[in-house]
């Protein structure tokens, strides 16, 4: 069941990039293969995204076990509430107070990465941008009049959006994105808020499927047994067809 649910959701997701989000226009060049990158993500996660967005398909110890962490570290660095070691990732705001407060309460984020894509997720963080006429005071060019706020503003310093009205063969007008226009400088460099933004996106894409890495770590075993079967198997051939003419 829980397969049909994931090939349902990258089908979505599909259709969705197909139907043409202008600005999905950076890759991730995640690597959840990088331990050290997978630590950092969740460290940006449980400090800035869970505040709204609950994982609550993934445990604090499933996520300590996978990423090397002892359960000490975990409790002391990644658990900001008196959660145990072996609940699940959830918040203690409702859907009624997310809708009420926000407009809309911010989706469960455990196959996030499944649904919308590595890219598209780099790109939607990537591309946030203040914009006065929003309520919450910002927007983004990747998913346009979102009701989720930037919460990474601090790391990335506030920008705005360039737009010029260009006019299309049809003789339409319509506004077409430029540039941006760095308003305040953020306490990152855009080197570092883009590598900030890549571990945490890695550390999602990894919550969607916390099971690769054990297929990951099985792979070259797996390989260099096919390996040594078809050499066996290839010797027992010639073996029994030696004779024949």
């Amino acid at each position: 069941m829980k397969k049909i649910v994931l090939m349902l959701l990258s089908l979505v997701a599909t259709a969705a990039w197909s139907a043409g989000d202008s600005f999905v226009n950076e890759k991730a060049h995640n690597n959840i293969r990088s331990m050290d990158s997978l630590r950092r993500g969740a460290q940006t996660f449980v400090n800035y995204c869970m505040g709204c967005h609950s994982m609550n398909f993934q445990r604090y110890n499933r996520v300590a076990k996978d990423l090397g962490i002892t359960e000490e570290e975990m409790m002391d660095s990644l658990v900001l509430t008196d959660a145990r070691f072996t609940d699940k990732m959830e918040i203690v705001m409702t859907k009624e107070q997310g809708d009420q407060w926000f407009g809309k309460a911010g989706p469960d984020l455990s196959v996030i990465a499944k649904a919308r894509g590595v890219d598209w997720l780099f790109s939607y963080l990537m591309n946030f941008y203040q914009d006065d006429k929003q309520a919450n005071g910002w927007n983004n060019l990747t998913l346009p009049n979102a009701a989720m706020p930037h919460v990474l503003w601090e790391m990335q310093g506030v920008r705005k959006a360039h737009f010029e009205e260009v006019t299309d063969e049809k003789g339409a007008k319509h506004k077409e994105f430029k540039s941006f226009d760095q308003v305040t400088e953020g306490t990152m460099t855009d080197t570092e808020y883009r590598d900030l933004v890549r571990d945490l996106v890695n550390f999602l894409d990894y919550s969607s499927e916390p099971a690769r890495l054990i297929r990951l770590s099985y792979a070259p075993w797996v390989l260099l047994f096919v390996s040594v079967f078809t050499f066996l198997a290839y010797l027992l051939k010639a073996n029994y067809f030696r004779d024949v003419h």
